[in-house]
Formats: structure tokens, C-alpha cells, sequence
């Protein structure tokens, strides 16, 4: 008699190490995203027009997603656990410096933005360390529960806005600085590497990845989701402070509500994609994402039917992640830390592409119109893209699983 799916999930993997791998994820998205919540009080410091907020904001974004591809390789070089160490090493001890020097001008902003894309790296680290301790058919859920680590954004919009009033912008850097180094000491502890893990190949056979189609299809897809939550993650306290005058604290708060609805139910997503599949479930989200975005093109008046029109944007954007990532590890085996680099490299430029594109927008033309509808258009050629491929993954993902005796829907 087989046990009830739910009961052998939890004996299927080690969950000290997916507990630790959500922690990791959860406050290093914490820290990444760091400067979002903060861009009212920096921009009003320095004296920032809506362009150099948008970048500001948008640069570690992009500095995430290109550091990706190195956290990728590096967890099929030398393992997860390592590498997850000594980027959280890196990250402290730059939040540390900053806590007590300060900021002075926007090219130091810049310069943090930098340092602050470690942070998103995480997502190249953390996902491969729990994939690799379930099997086929809990995929969905563990990537699910991992990845709900960027909730982390919450952490940041919800208390960053108040902490800076109460002890200063260089105050935060510093209280980051102490959240992670307690981070480092639990993640060391709970944290190992998965059985299956195996030596690595030389670097240069990473690269054949890129010469797969699916690589980039999975690139593109998670461009508009991950990309889409990230970037008004990022650009939304901003947004709700220029458009309806909430004060930099109440716009926290409403990204706050935002990120935490898109990034709590991104397991809901792969448990979703678990049981329908994924395919099935990201075709109806993309529509969802691209309506609501359309709508938001358009304008809205009152603050809280827009905030509700956001929320609807970021659950489908988070259940989006999750159902990727239960598709993911069907197609990938040993290179998963490498694709997934890659892939979460493309779902970063996403980010940095929707956050400087509203600054941007706001900017040439007063309003932020423009950068919703050219997202909304790129989620109807996702939905699009995977109508293209979805009947052949269906048939190869099916039989690739079906060889280890586990029972999957795509």
C-alpha cells in the first residue's frame, strides 16, 4: 500500500536541507532587492529624477541575473553548500562597510547595486540543493517551497521604508548585515549536499546547455514570470508613492502585500503543475498576467482597485515560477545548476528590463503606461511560445519520468 503523496513527500528528501535552502533564498532576496524600498529616501538624498530611480532600483536586478551563470557553475564545480557559504561571506561583509560608511553619491548607490546582485545569485544555488534531494514527482512541490524564498521582497518593502526613518539608511545596511551572518550560521549547520551530487565536467561542457532549444524556451518563460515579479518587487514602492502619494512607509506596506501574495503562492504553483501539469498551468497564467497588465496600461484612478489588479499580476506571476520549476528538472539532470543559472539569469534581465522600463516610461512620458503594456505583450508571446512547444514536451518529459518509475504531468 502506498503511502498518501503528502506523507511521502516528506520522506522523500531531507527537509533540514530544503528548510535551509528556503531560509537562503528568503534572506538573500531579502538584501537584493534592498534598495526598491529605500528609493524614495535615497532619490529625495540625492536628488535622483525618475530615470536614475528606475536604474537604481532595476541595476541589481541585473547584476543578479548575470551572476546567475557564475553561481550555476560554481554549485557544479564545487557543490551548493560551499558556494552558498562564501556568497553570503562576500554579501556580509559588503552590507557591513556600507552600514558604516554610508551613501554619498548615486555611483556608490550604483556600486551596492553591484553587490546587492549576489543576493539574487542565490537562486542558482539554492533551487539545485533541494532539487537534487527529491525525486521526479515532487519536483513542483520542493522547488515550490524553496523557491518561496524570494517572500524575502516582503521582508524588505514591509520594514526597510520605517527602519531607515527610525535609524538611518546606513542603520539598515548594517541590521542586513547581522540578518545574514545569523543566516550563515543556520544555513551552515542544517544545510548538506545531496547524495546524487557528482563530480563536475570540465567548465567549457557547461556551455552545451545553450546549444539546447528547450534552454532557451525555459529562459524566455521565466524572463516574463520571475522578471515580472522581481521587477514590481523593485519599482512599486515607487510607483504607489509617485502615482497615488502614499508616503514611502504605506508604499512599503503595499508592495509589501504584493510580494508576499506572489511569493507565498509560488508553491502553490508547483503543486499545482505537480497534479494538472505545467504546461497547462502556466498557459492560463501568462493570459491572466497580460490582461491584468493591460489594464494596468490603461490607468486606475483609486488606489485600491489598482493594488487589487497588482495582487492578481504577482500570484500569477508567482504561480508561474513554481510551475516552471516542476518542469525544469524533467529535462535537465547533472547540467540543473547550470541551466538553472542560466535560466534564472534570463528571469533577472526581466527584471532589470520591467523596473528601468517604467522609470524609463515615467520619465519620457509622465506616466507609467507604456512599460506595463510592452510586459503585457511579452507575456502573450510566452503564452504563444508555449503553445509551440507544448505538445512535444508533453511527450518527451512524460517518457523521460516515466524511465524512473515516477508518475508526472506536464
Amino acid at each position: 500500500m502506498s503511502l498518501p503523496r503528502e506523507k511521502s513527500f516528506l520522506k522523500a528528501g531531507h527537509w533540514p536541507t530544503l528548510f535551509a535552502a528556503f531560509l537562503y533564498f528568503d534572506m538573500s532576496f531579502m538584501i537584493w532587492v534592498l534598495l526598491g524600498p529605500l528609493a524614495v529616501q535615497i532619490g529625495t538624498a540625492l536628488h535622483l529624477d525618475p530615470a536614475q530611480k528606475g536604474f537604481m532600483v532595476a541595476l541589481p536586478v541585473l547584476a543578479g541575473a548575470l551572476l546567475r551563470i557564475v553561481g550555476g557553475f560554481a554549485v557544479d564545480q564545487f557543490g551548493a553548500r560551499v558556494t552558498a557559504i562564501v556568497a553570503q561571506l562576500i554579501v556580509i561583509a559588503g552590507l557591513a562597510v556600507v552600514g558604516i560608511v554610508g551613501i554619498t553619491s548615486y555611483h556608490e548607490v550604483l556600486a551596492i547595486g553591484l553587490l546587492l546582485g549576489i543576493g539574487g545569485a542565490s537562486f542558482a544555488v539554492a533551487l539545485p540543493l533541494a532539487s537534487r534531494w527529491y525525486p521526479p514527482e515532487h519536483q513542483g512541490t520542493a522547488m515550490g517551497i524553496a523557491g518561496a524564498g524570494n517572500i524575502g521582497t516582503v521582508v524588505t518593502a514591509l520594514a526597510a521604508p520605517g527602519l531607515a526613518i527610525a535609524i538611518g539608511v546606513s542603520g539598515v545596511f548594517s541590521l542586513a548585515a547581522a540578518i545574514m551572518a545569523a543566516t550563515l550560521v543556520v544555513f551552515a549547520l542544517m544545510a548538506k549536499n545531496p547524495p546524487t551530487y557528482r563530480f563536475p565536467q570540465p567548465l567549457g561542457a557547461y556551455f552545451k546547455v545553450l546549444r539546447v532549444a528547450d534552454t532557451w524556451w525555459f529562459m524566455g518563460f521565466y524572463g516574463v514570470t520571475f522578471g515580472g515579479f522581481v521587477g514590481l518587487s523593485a519599482s512599486l514602492t515607487l510607483y504607489f508613492h509617485s502615482t497615488y502619494g502614499l508616503t514611502p512607509v504605506h508604499a512599503g506596506f503595499a508592495t509589501a502585500l504584493c510580494a508576499f501574495v506572489g511569493g507565498s503562492i509560488r508553491p502553490y504553483g508547483g503543486y499545482l503543475a505537480d497534479r494538472i501539469g505545467g504546461v497547462r498551468v502556466l498557459s492560463v497564467l501568462y493570459l491572466v498576467a497580460a490582461a491584468a497588465l493591460i489594464v494596468l496600461s490603461m490607468g486606475i484612478g483609486a488606489f485600491w482597485p489598482a493594488l487589487a489588479v497588482f495582487i492578481v499580476v504577482m500570484a500569477a506571476f508567482g504561480m508561474g515560477d513554481g510551475a516552471i520549476f516542476q518542469l525544469i528538472p524533467m529535462r535537465f539532470g547533472r547540467e540543473i545548476g547550470t541551466a538553472t543559472g542560466f535560466v534564472g539569469m534570463a528571469g533577472g534581465i526581466g527584471g532589470f528590463y520591467l523596473a528601468s522600463s517604467m522609470g524609463l516610461s515615467k520619465q519620457l512620458t509622465g506616466s507609467y503606461g507604456a512599460g506595463f503594456l510592452i510586459f503585457a505583450g511579452l507575456a502573450l508571446l510566452a503564452f504563444g511560445g508555449l503553445s509551440i512547444v507544448k505538445h512535444r514536451w508533453r511527450a518527451d518529459f512524460t517518457a523521460a519520468t516515466s524511465v524512473e518509475g515516477a508518475t508526472v504531468r506536464v
